[in-house]
């Protein structure tokens, strides 16, 4: 019987399946949702994730890094992947995301581009818009809002979406983040009107997230589970609750 118990556990050690998949840092808020409702349909598979700037993460892979999938912050990054042979699917638009200005402190943010402006605002956090698909976002807002030149100086970079959270939180005295960035359970205290408030979408090119299957995956039943569950019904109602656009 002991004998018997042994085999039925090394036997399901061997059929788990570990999967490496590389995340933008936006999406990181919603990752232990999505992996947690994977996991009701895929018991026996294991997702490994990599957070990090989109630029970043693509570097990685062209440089050998073992993902299997890639969720990127925008559309671009996954092209290149998949004009260099190196993603084996088209990319694909999995949710559209938003900008938002955020501060600790409370700010009249009915003009928020006169506020960016303002001496009393030395520092903004943003992400590093040579990486970082939100942070080139940031930029084109600025500069289609003729402020850019006036505020440049005032700038702090951060690696990625993420990390200008933190950025905001502890060293700016207002920060452009993702929307999403808002639905995390530490971010909830803070209030639109008070501490936030959307960026206008006109000033920026949609922000479409994509993502592709990579070299990696190639013949895994398990890579393809989860990207084809990135795209479905249940993963969308997921982006929609971390302020998401989803069509």
């Amino acid at each position: 019987m002991k004998f018997s118990f042994l085999i039925l556990i090394f036997s399901t050690i061997l059929s788990a399946q570990i999967i490496n998949i590389a995340v933008a840092a936006n999406v990181s808020y919603a990752m232990d949702e999505l992996k947690k409702e994977f996991k009701k349909e895929y018991p026996d598979i294991k997702v490994r994730v990599t957070i990090g700037g989109s630029g970043k993460l693509t570097t990685q892979i062209k440089n050998g890094a073992p993902y299997g999938v890639f969720m990127s912050a925008n559309v671009r990054y996954p092209q290149a992947l998949y004009e260099d042979k190196i993603a084996i699917t088209k990319p694909r638009v999995y949710v559209q995301g938003a900008l938002v200005y955020l501060s600790v402190k409370k700010h009249d943010l009915s003009n928020p581009l006169k506020l960016l402006k303002d001496k009393k605002i030395k520092k903004i956090a943003i992400a590093n818009p040579k990486t970082a698909p939100y942070g080139r976002a940031s930029v084109e807002a600025f500069k289609n809002a003729k402020i850019y030149t006036d505020i440049k100086s005032k700038f702090i970079y951060a690696e990625s979406i993420s990390q200008s959270v933190m950025y905001t939180i502890t060293a700016a005295d207002i920060g452009i983040i993702s929307k999403s960035s808002l639905y995390n359970s530490k971010m909830k205290k803070y209030k639109r009107g008070v501490n936030w408030i959307e960026l206008n979408p006109k000033l920026y090119t949609p922000i479409k997230q994509a993502v592709v299957l990579l070299k990696e995956s190639k013949n895994s039943k398990a890579y393809r589970a989860f990207y084809d569950f990135v795209l479905s019904k249940k993963a969308k109602e997921i982006f929609k609750r971390y302020g998401y656009i989803t069509k």
